[in-house]
């Protein structure tokens, strides 16, 4: 294990130059900061007032508006996400904690039905929610500022004191956005962001003294934290999938090469819900590929703090490796290659198509988390249905087509936790359920569901006399 004496070196994965060092911690930097967490929520007079929750997050989302392209700079930096998404994270940012905000006021109880039997006569009863406990996070680097968003505002909603863990790769957006809750006036102890190697983060997930775990991440190491909590410890899991987009025989071809160049290659596909399967009718799939292929080969890669780059590097050098062993694979088994399929400079790999890969290969099987799209024949849409459904990974999919009835059909049977209807399967707003099923994940995201996880009911009954 790596002391606190060797600091975390941030590195921009397109330049490699560093542009950020912070202190490491160790595992007695996890145990002070449970033992922080623990105290502030066993102090039940001590606990944040629901206008004191709504005050700081309100004057946070001020301040992150104000320094959005600050930010915005900042996760292109550290997280080599073109600098015109990077925007939009910082936009979604503040969105974000402001709904956060907005659900203060909607987390409330009910009552419950007395005088239903001759022994509930002369009862009132309500049910309130209360803050779960403390909250350990981990979180992804792909967004760097937005998934800690998603993770540190609905714990403060919902009054629950937060310990977070950022990806070594993009810690800056994470510490930045702690030091602006702190402005915001939220009092110490109540966020506290720890850098940290995963061995020790395990001693944060694993303690009996967190009451709730929250995960964003590979589904590899999301279960098998899972498997290590203590008892009754809740949790959500946000892991990836192999999400597929649905082109019917009576889609509009513009419109479906534009969603798979937005949903396929946005970040450079490093994204839980990129578009990478594509199953389109045998009638049209030919056109399709014809349309696509030079518009992905057209894509502008390059730094990711350059206005006009539209995909950038992957976040480790060990990742143009992997996609590339993918791809070659895939090839080899007879796929098509219709535009990329190598490696480039500063870290990135080129915009690849692929037609016709086998159903066993690993772009059709695994999240490839890079910028590759696979565009498949299929001769029916039951077809291109059950071939979408045929992957232990369900999390958002997408059908195009302008007849009603195959929107239906292709929605009620798609094994995912949404659907899109002539959209990119990432498309996503922050007040909508986000999550994924079966081997995608648990639980639900999305700022109102994520407040709902981190409370608990608890009833009152009052008796008369």
């Amino acid at each position: 294990m790596t002391g606190p004496s060797s600091p975390v070196e941030v590195r921009s994965p397109y330049s490699g130059l560093v542009v950020g060092t912070v202190d490491r911690a160790s595992a007695p930097d996890v145990e002070r900061a449970l033992s922080v967490a623990e105290s502030l929520f066993r102090d039940r007079d001590a606990w944040l007032a629901p206008h004191e929750r709504i005050a700081v997050l309100k004057r946070a989302a001020a301040l992150l508006d104000a320094r959005r392209d600050e930010l915005a700079k900042l996760i292109a930096s550290e997280g080599g996400k073109p600098l015109a998404d990077a925007a939009v994270e910082a936009a979604r940012a503040v969105n974000g904690v402001e709904l956060c905000a907005e659900e203060v006021g909607r987390t409330h109880g009910e009552e419950v039905p007395m005088g239903l039997t001759a022994a509930s006569v002369g009862r009132l009863a309500v049910t309130t929610r209360e803050p779960i406990g403390v909250v350990a996070a981990v979180s992804a680097f792909n967004h760097p500022l937005n998934l800690i968003v998603h993770q540190v505002g609905p714990a403060i909603a919902a009054g629950c004191p937060v310990i977070v863990k950022p990806s070594t790769d993009t810690p800056l957006s994470c510490l930045a956005f702690a030091d602006v809750l702190a402005e915001a006036g939220l009092p110490e102890g109540w966020v506290q962001p720890l850098v940290c190697d995963n061995d020790v983060a395990e001693g944060l997930v694993t303690s009996d003294r967190i009451a709730f775990f929250s995960f964003i991440g590979s589904a590899r190491v999301g279960w098998a934290l899972r498997s290590k909590l203590a008892p009754g410890v809740r949790c959500a899991l946000e892991h990836g999938g192999a999400a597929p987009l649905l082109v019917d025989s009576a889609a509009d071809l513009d419109l479906a090469v534009e969603l798979i160049l937005k949903g396929g290659y946005y970040h450079a596909g490093q994204v839980c819900v990129s578009v990478q399967r594509v199953f389109a009718d045998a009638t049209v799939a030919a056109e399709l590929v014809a349309r696509l292929a030079p518009r992905v080969e057209a894509l502008r890669v390059g730094d990711p703090l350059s206005a006009d780059t539209e995909v950038g590097p992957l976040i480790r050098p060990g990742e143009v490796t992997r996609v590339g062993s993918w791809v070659d694979e895939a090839v080899t088994a007879g796929a098509g290659l219709a535009a990329g399929g190598r490696a480039l400079d500063h870290q990135c790999y080129a915009p690849t198509l692929l037609v016709d890969p086998p159903a066993g290969s690993a772009v059709m099987r695994q999240e490839v988390f890079g910028p590759v799209v696979s565009v498949v024949s299929a001769p029916s849409l039951d077809d291109a249905i059950d071939r979408a459904n045929d992957i232990p990974w369900a999390f958002q999919a997408a059908v195009v087509t302008q007849d009603l009835a195959a929107a239906l059909r292709a929605a009620r049977r798609l094994d995912a936790t949404a659907v899109m209807v002539n959209d990119h399967t990432a498309f996503r707003v922050d007040w909508m359920p986000f999550g994924g099923r079966r081997a995608s994940g648990l639980g639900m995201g999305g700022m109102a569901s994520a407040v709902e996880e981190m409370t608990r009911l608890k009833m009152i009954v009052l008796r008369e006399g």
